[in-house]
């Protein structure tokens, strides 16, 4: 959360967060800095209703209210109202409810800015599963980027040949083979197609036993 402290604000900009990010405290800061934050509320936020606007049901969402902070704490950390937005998501059946300091764009907008920020989270999520990058080589912006972006090259031109191969074995056992036969000379049709079989021990019916 501390992080916030340090994010540079640019007026007029929108910066969609989760809801482990609701301090209202620095939250105000984006008030006072002009720019537009959108996040999720917790369910213990203690306010007041101001004002409530009509909204569609059948586009998912369910309220579009003004609030003011009533916790004796908060509402001094954020004195001034803001928004509040209620949205079922049909596809994962759940209500969520999202905060924001903007009053001008449409309740929808606010919602699908929140989805925006899910499928990025997703695409994250994506990153650690399937690249399996163990660590960084480099710690500046430029060196994190490029080996995200060599990572992520690697896996399309895997699924590039994948898929000229028609070959059924999962990604994870494909790039797991490279790892294994990187330094050999051969073919990938040929490593991808070979077929591992267990190690069986030989026939030792002639050796001695070593006990009686």
């Amino acid at each position: 959360m501390t992080v916030l402290d340090q994010l540079p604000l640019e007026p007029g900009a929108y910066y969609v967060m989760d809801r482990g990010y609701v301090d209202f405290k620095r939250l105000y800061r984006f008030q006072t800095a002009k720019a537009f934050f959108v996040t999720r509320a917790k369910s213990n936020l203690d306010f007041l209703r101001r004002d409530h606007r009509p909204v569609d049901h059948s586009t998912g969402l369910r309220s579009d209210t003004t609030i003011v902070l009533a916790g004796p704490s908060t509402s001094l950390f954020y004195p001034e109202p803001f928004r509040r937005v209620g949205f079922y998501d049909v596809e994962h059946q759940r209500k969520l409810v999202f905060l924001t300091n903007n009053f001008e764009l449409p309740a929808l907008t606010i919602a699908q800015l929140y989805r925006a920020r899910w499928r990025v989270e997703l695409f994250f999520k994506w990153i650690k599963q399937n690249l399996h990058i163990k660590r960084f080589y480099g710690n500046t912006e430029n060196a994190v980027k490029t080996q995200v972006w060599i990572a992520v090259s690697v896996y399309v031109l895997i699924a590039i040949v994948r898929k000229q191969l028609r070959s059924l074995r999962p990604m994870s056992e494909l790039l797991q083979i490279l790892s294994l036969t990187l330094f050999e000379k051969i073919p990938l049709n040929q490593a991808f197609s070979h077929i591992v079989t267990p190690i069986q021990e030989p026939d030792r019916h002639n050796q001695l036993p070593l006990f009686d």
